[in-house]
This record gives structure tokens, C-alpha cells and sequence, in this order.
């Protein structure tokens, strides 16, 4: 449907008659003959001299083509368009995050995938996830990758295939060998500090415990709670193991309740896929639903219009005067 965008606008459609009743006419004074016997020439004629005035002629069709320009120009300045049909469309108001750890311990090949190939945990760890952010349609995605340090390998963004390009040139040993779970869960909370989405999440996977943070991961569950972040652990490694590749599985489970998450054991790649599913289901995205009608500008067939028809005023007044001209020439 046909809308204008400034409608009060049409309230100029009066302004060239106030202006004509409002204001004086222009004159103009131009040059004239001096009769030094005026006055005796006005008695002769039985005339009385008056100021002198010179009206030019307006022709009707200056008049109408001018009012029709006015009207075109008032039309165009509303700023008229074409309103389409709403449109509604349905986004994620949730953003993500994946903390994985890269740590030495990842380089171990005793992670199976659901076709039989074992592989080292990590390359295990990305094929699993590279499905799983590919199905983040409409999700924010963040990637934070820790080991003795943790850091922001991907921000926010929903340029899903570059998360993925970026997790797949991901190697152990780039954050160092140790586990920084609580520095890593910190970072994330910092990551989330600029977000205005109504759901933050939380993936951490890890497959070590906690030995080079400077903030305990259970202090750090705790100032996550408080900025409404949810964490969901999950644990890879072999529970059995000792030392520096023992999976604390205590830990992880009580960052998770503490901060309203989930706990989750993964040991092979079906059940990784499988925990990603139940993820899913237990923090489906929050949607916003965005409603606009899509509007097409029409200012510029109004405008084009009024400049088409000045032309043509101009050309036939122009055509107009050499014609009278050639005539007066012509009897003279």
C-alpha cells in the first residue's frame, strides 16, 4: 500500500498563496525618456499622469504547469512509498560459547569415532563439534581454546564456516600443556560481558583437571551464576588416569550445578554426538521474533516529473517568444 513517510509535509500546499496575498509584488524600476513639456502634454491629451507600472502578462498555462510543479515538489518532499505485506522472522537470542581444551594430553589416540577409526582426542573432539556448530543456525558462536592460558580463538559471530575453518587449524600444545579450567570459564564470563542476549551458554570440554589456573574453577562457577551463565562440562579423558591427565570429574560436576548446567562423561565420539543432542534439548535456543514491512521509495517519479514539466514549460515559452519574434520581424 502506498504511505508517505512525512505527511505532514502537505501542509506547504498553501505556501505560494499566502505568499501571494502576504507579500508586495516585486517591481522593478527601469529606465524611462524625460518629456520636459510633460505636463503640458498630459493637459493636451486630457490625461492625468499616474506612476508608471508594467504587469507582465502570465499566461494560463505558466499558471497551471506552476501549480502542478508546487504540488509534484510538496508529494516528493512527504516522501511517498510502496508498503509491503510484514515480514516475520524468527532469531536466536542466545549466544555460545566452546572452551575446548587443547592441552598435551589431547594428543593421546584412544578416541573412537562411531565409524570404528580411533583418532587423538582433539581431532575426535573437532569432528563432533564442527556438525554441532554447524547446526548453531542463528546462535552467536565463540571460541575459546585454553591449556596453560586460555584465549578467544573465534568472538562472537554467526559466520558459522569461519568458526569452523579456524577450529580445524587449532593444534595440542598451542596454550600450553597444563589446564587452566577456572582462568578459562573467567574468560567466558569476560567474553559474555558485552552480550545483551537473553540466554548465555557455556560448552566447556576438557579431558584434564585443574592445574594452572590462578582462579579456582569453583570460584569462577560461582561469579558465572551471578552473570546468569549456564556451564555445561564435559568430561573426555580417562577417569582411571593419575597425575596431570586425571580428569577431576568432582570439579566439573559441581561447576555445572552451581551454575544451573549439566555434567556430562564422554568417552568415544558416539557419545560426545549423543551429549551434543541432549544439549539441545536441554538449552533449546531462545528465539526473538523480528517483524518489519518492507518499503520501496517513490520520492523520485514525483520529483522527475515536476523537473520533466519546468522543462517543457521552459521550452515551449522558449519556442513561444521566437515565434513572436520571426512574426514581428516578418511585418516589419
Amino acid at each position: 500500500m502506498l504511505e508517505f513517510a512525512w505527511p505532514w509535509l502537505f501542509l506547504l500546499l498553501p505556501l505560494p498563496i499566502l505568499v501571494w496575498w502576504l507579500l508586495p509584488p516585486f517591481r522593478a524600476r527601469q529606465a524611462s525618456v524625460q518629456v520636459p513639456f510633460f505636463e503640458r502634454l498630459a493637459a493636451a491629451t486630457g490625461q492625468t499622469p499616474q506612476r508608471g507600472a508594467v504587469v507582465l502578462e502570465r499566461r494560463a498555462l505558466q499558471m497551471i504547469v506552476a501549480v502542478a510543479i508546487w504540488i509534484l515538489l510538496v508529494i516528493a518532499l512527504a516522501r511517498p512509498q510502496w508498503v509491503g505485506d510484514p515480514v516475520t522472522r524468527e532469531v536466536s537470542a542466545r549466544d555460545l560459547i566452546l572452551a575446548i581444551d587443547i592441552s598435551g594430553s589431547m594428543d593421546q589416540r584412544d578416541f573412537k569415532t562411531p565409524d570404528g577409526t580411533t583418532l587423538t582426542r582433539l581431532d575426535g573432539v573437532k569432528r563432533v563439534i564442527k556438525d554441532f556448530i554447524a547446526r548453531r543456525k542463528g546462535d552467536r558462536v565463540a571460541l575459546i581454546l585454553f591449556g596453560t592460558r586460555a584465549y578467544v580463538q573465534v568472538p562472537f559471530t554467526q559466520d558459522l564456516q569461519t568458526a569452523q575453518q579456524l577450529l580445524d587449524q587449532t593444534a595440542v600444545g598451542m596454550a600450553g600443556q597444563q589446564t587452566a579450567i577456572g582462568d578459562t570459564i573467567g574468560l567466558a564470563i569476560k567474553t559474555f560481558a558485552t552480550s545483551t542476549a537473553k540466554q548465555k551458554l557455556l560448552i566447556l570440554l576438557t579431558d584434564g583437571n585443574d592445574t594452572a589456573s590462578r582462579v579456582p574453577p569453583e570460584h569462577a562457577a560461582d561469579i558465572a551464576h551471578q552473570n546468569d551463565v549456564a556451564v555445561y562440562t564435559i568430561g573426555v579423558g580417562d577417569p582411571a588416569a593419575s597425575g596431570e591427565n586425571r580428569v577431576d570429574l568432582g570439579v566439573l560436576q559441581s561447576v555445572a550445578s552451581t551454575t544451573g548446567g549439566h555434567f556430562f562423561r564422554a568417552e568415544d565420539g558416539a557419545q560426545l554426538q549423543a551429549i551434543y543432542a541432549d544439549i539441545d534439548q536441554l538449552a533449546p535456543a531462545k528465539l526473538d521474533t523480528l517483524s518489519w514491512r518492507p518499503k520501496l521509495p517513490l520520492f523520485q517519479w514525483p520529483l522527475g516529473a515536476a523537473v520533466v514539466l519546468g522543462l517543457l514549460l521552459w521550452l515551449t515559452l522558449l519556442l513561444g517568444s521566437e515565434w513572436h519574434r520571426m512574426k514581428i520581424v516578418s511585418h516589419a
